[in-house]
């Protein structure tokens, strides 16, 4: 590698601290560095800005919380740049390595010691009047509910042009294996191992109990309507930028073309970060 991106979460001192340090360590070894404090896209827009990482970047270095690596794979976009993360905290679980070891394992990357594992996104997509308004890479989840507070919404749900139901309740999500163990977790959905392929709907607190998470294969094409008109609904992609859904919008979701690769240093495992994260097995 001669060329690295770091983006570091914004506000925090101690995110900005380590992001220089790993500056000037990598500069010691002849490789250039692109360093960016993270920027913010809070609210729901149609848009939203965007850190331009250069063409040359053979990799990139997210320093804060798995927050901050969501926002850093979508300025990414569909170049095959792989991706890895220092937590500030403990282990994340897209941002796998701590802050006390990351320069040991950092030079072990250099060294060759390290696998790129490929993950799965999606291409989340809204169509206005046959135009597309809003399109972004999703890399967790789409989630579209109720802008407003203890309301039901009216989902209908096609896939590849074939209806499939009719969702009643608190909303949809539509995640990656990846995204699986964040919300859609928390709404009763399956953990899927994050190199498979597939495309998860979990229902949020579905009014009718027979509606359950469904698991399709990455080909197909998802499509979801509002049933009910005049219903406040928002798209929400990775927990950070969306938009208001009108009566004849459709959400239309496929895997994205391009997936993310992510650097896995050596002595990181997944069945670890879950049994860390999800406390499995402890009193």
């Amino acid at each position: 590698m001669r060329y690295i991106a770091i983006i570091y979460k914004r506000m925090r001192p101690e995110a900005a601290r380590l992001s220089h340090q790993l500056k000037e360590w990598f500069q010691k070894r002849d490789i250039e560095v692109f360093i960016r404090e993270n920027i913010d896209n809070s609210g729901i827009s149609c848009t939203y800005d965007k850190i331009d990482i250069p063409a040359q970047t053979e990799a990139v270095v997210v320093v804060g919380g798995d927050g901050t690596f969501l926002s850093v794979a979508r300025f990414i976009e569909e170049r095959p740049i792989p991706i890895i993360g220092v937590n500030l905290g403990g282990l994340g679980f897209l941002t796998e390595i701590n802050a006390e070891s990351c320069f040991s394992e950092f030079e072990k990357i250099l060294a060759g010691n390290f696998e790129i594992e490929q993950r799965m996104a999606l291409r989340v997509s809204v169509k206005r009047e046959g135009k597309v308004i809003f399109s972004h890479r999703v890399l967790n989840d789409a989630v579209i509910n109720k802008g407003a507070l203890a309301r039901i919404v009216d989902l209908h749900a096609s896939i590849n042009d074939h209806f499939l139901t009719h969702f009643r309740g608190d909303g949809l999500i539509i995640c990656t294996p990846t995204g699986s163990t964040a919300y859609n977790i928390s709404a009763g959905g399956p953990i899927i191992f994050p190199t498979a392929k597939v495309i998860v709907l979990t229902p949020i607190c579905p009014f009718t109990l027979t509606n359950r998470p469904i698991v399709f294969p990455a080909e197909v094409t998802v499509m979801v309507e509002i049933a009910e008109p005049g219903a406040d609904v928002t798209l929400t992609c990775d927990g950070q930028v969306g938009c208001p859904i009108s009566d004849f919008d459709q959400v239309v979701v496929t895997a994205a073309s391009t997936p993310l690769g992510f650097i896995r240093a050596p002595g990181i495992n997944h069945f670890e970060i879950l049994r860390s994260k999800l406390k499995w097995g402890q009193q």
